[in-house]
């Protein structure tokens, strides 16, 4: 056993320095890669983190920008559907004055013929009613009339 423990001893002697130059070798890697390695990856870590709640910020305030956007576009659409409604009624009111204007000339123009017409009836009534009393004389005074025959006053004889 004795031995074994020198052989076990020996070997650890061999050994020590490869222990060491390993023991050196992760220091250095530490040093020189790990250490700056992780700093970078912490580094990106934080950006990544960091540029993702400003996106997640910037997406909210889209967002908030967008509904305030799409009230806006909705207020602005209603008040373009009063403007067209009240601008309809000014043309349906300003349609039906016309037509109330026109309808009362028409109306106007109507009585007017209307009287026009009973005007020249009463003196066409009148130019007749005179002839026909001249006619009536006329006729009167041929029937009544001594020294004229019969056939004499129907104008042409046999």
């Amino acid at each position: 056993m004795g031995e074994i423990l020198g052989q076990v001893g020996h070997l650890f002697f061999q050994a020590a320095p490869t222990i060491v130059f390993v023991f050196f070798l992760f220091i250095i890697l530490d040093r020189l890669f790990f250490r700056p390695v992780t700093g970078i990856l912490k580094q990106r870590e934080e950006a990544t983190l960091g540029a993702l709640a400003r996106a997640r910020e910037q997406a909210a305030a889209a967002e908030a920008k967008g509904g305030e956007y799409q009230a806006a576009f909705q207020a602005a659409r209603q008040e373009i559907y009063r403007q067209r409604e009240a601008e309809r009624r000014s043309s349906l009111s300003e349609r039906e004055s016309i037509l109330k204007k026109a309808r009362e000339q028409s109306e106007a123009m109507l009585r007017e013929a209307q009287d026009s017409l009973r005007a020249e009836v009463a003196g066409a009534k009148k130019e007749l009613d005179s002839a026909c009393r001249s006619l009536a004389e006329e006729i009167a005074e041929a029937v009544l009339s001594p020294g004229t025959s019969l056939g004499e006053a129907g104008g042409s004889g046999p």
